[in-house]
């Protein structure tokens, strides 16, 4: 029998609707801390881990004076946010209906633990899941390929793989880490941005990834990262 393939789904904006609460909590740090920093800018970036956006955007002299200040600031404002969240439209689904197509299941996500706990249990995941990373779990989050492969290393069944995210820095981390990418536009990037990112495939939303059945995601699982 074939071993069974593994599924990495990124968590925010993928499998949770966090990515403009982050966009604001960023945007407020940043103002509070002197660094003027559009939020359209900020935007761009989320998907990102905090350890590479904030010298991304405010560069190596920013991350040195205040890199630690800004992420703690952030996840202050993120707090006030996080009552906001819901899940996307079919995320638990999906999640269930991979796990009944015999896949293993993993989250990837460089969000705190405590946030990631909260989504896993408000997509009801936690029985449906191998396991999920958090920001403790690797020193240089996405586009870095650490947390992709950390995840992997964990949890992974040692089959074919594939990722599914929403963010050209997700694209990023799985190409470095030889995994290919099925990319949603829920992150608000766009079809073209990802696939120059290096997506195998690209979907409007997990509804449309549904509708087609997973078993077409699960075919792409295991072929050449672009």
């Amino acid at each position: 029998m074939p071993d069974k393939p593994t599924i990495v789904l990124d968590v925010d904006g993928t499998l949770v609707d966090t990515n403009y609460q982050h966009a604001i909590a960023w945007h407020r740090a940043f103002r509070a801390h002197g660094f003027p920093v559009a939020i359209w800018e900020i935007h761009r970036h989320i998907g990102m881990g905090g350890d590479q956006l904030v010298e991304s955007l405010v560069g190596e002299e920013g991350e040195e004076k205040a890199g630690e200040t800004l992420r703690d600031a952030h996840d202050k404002e993120y707090s006030q946010l996080i009552d906001e969240v819901e899940a996307m439209e079919g995320a638990s689904e999906l999640i269930a209906e991979l796990d009944d197509a015999g896949a293993t299941v993993i989250l990837a996500s460089s969000a705190q633990e405590e946030e990631l706990d909260r989504y896993i249990e408000l997509l009801g995941a936690g029985e449906r899941i191998a396991g999920a990373t958090s920001s403790t779990d690797a020193e240089q989050t996405k586009p870095h390929p650490e947390l992709v492969q950390t995840a992997l290393d964990k949890y992974g069944s040692g089959g074919p793989v594939l990722m599914i995210g929403d963010s050209t820095w997700d694209v990023k981390a799985a190409k470095r880490a030889g995994v290919p990418t099925l990319a949603l536009l829920t992150g608000g990037f766009s079809e073209a941005e990802l696939r120059e990112a290096g997506a195998a495939e690209v979907k409007r939303s997990i509804q449309v990834l549904r509708e087609e059945g997973v078993g077409a995601a699960l075919d792409l699982a295991g072929t050449s990262a672009p």
